[in-house]
Order: structure tokens, then sequence, then C-alpha cells
């Protein structure tokens, strides 16, 4: 079974709706907060420097299935769990806690990418990072 990585968020008001739900959108900005947490977290970023070249993690896929209404000042516990580490792509899922209940799922896949005058070019994962991405995908082992 994969590690999670999880970081705790308060919904504030500007991201809730008329209804005082909040916005389905804001569930994907939320997802890419704690994506860019567990990078941190990892010694990485979704935007860095490595060996002289600039990488980025441009999302290819991103899905988010709403299970349950999120209201302001709600406190959310957002769950990440690596799925797959590929040869270019790096997938995961984020839960969205409310106490123990789940209230969203959400998938996203990004692609390790060279960024260079404005370019992208998708590049295989640098072993230095896929060491690290791969490491939370494995519980028990070694």
């Amino acid at each position: 079974m994969p590690t999670t990585f999880s970081i705790k968020r308060t919904v504030q008001f500007s991201e809730t709706d008329m209804a005082g739900i909040m916005h389905f959108a804001n569930f994907f900005r939320m997802m890419e907060e704690v994506e860019h947490a567990y990078f941190r977290s990892l010694g990485l970023s979704v935007c860095m420097e490595y060996h002289g070249e600039h990488i980025g993690w441009p999302r290819v896929a991103a899905n988010c299935e709403y299970l349950g209404p999120v209201r302001f000042e709600d406190e959310l516990e957002l769950r990440l769990t690596a799925l797959r580490v590929g040869e270019k792509s790096f997938s995961y899922e984020v839960e969205f806690l409310l106490g123990e209940k789940r209230v969203a799922l959400g998938t996203t896949t990004s692609v390790c990418c060279s960024v260079a005058g404005g370019k992208m070019k998708s590049i295989p994962i640098p072993a230095a990072m896929r060491e690290k991405l791969s490491a939370s995908l494995k519980v028990g082992t070694e």
C-alpha cells in the first residue's frame, strides 16, 4: 500500500459560491497546493533548476469527483497518495476529508518537462527525482 502525505486546510469565504459551498474550481487549486507541499517535503519543486535545466510538471489530466458539500471555515484534510511514477509522468490522487468523511476525490497526472525559451519538451524523470517520488509508492519494503 502506498504512503500518504497530508496537509490541513481551512476553507476561506472567497472560495465559496453564493450558496455558501466551496466552488468546484477550488478543489483543483487545493490539489495543486498539497502537490506543491508534497514535492517540497521531498526536497523537490514542480518548478526547479536541475543540473542546469529548468524542469516543470504540466498537468496532462485532472479529475475530481464531488461527494458532499464543503463550506466556509470547514477544515479539510488533503491526503495525497502517489499512484504511479512512469518514465516521464507522475500520477497521484487527493482525498478531501471533512473529519472522517470523504467529500471529494481528485486525480492528476503530470509530465516531467524541460522548459527552455518558453517551450516545453517532455523528458524522462531524472533518476534522483524518480527515486524520491518512487519511494512514496512503497511501504514496508526493504
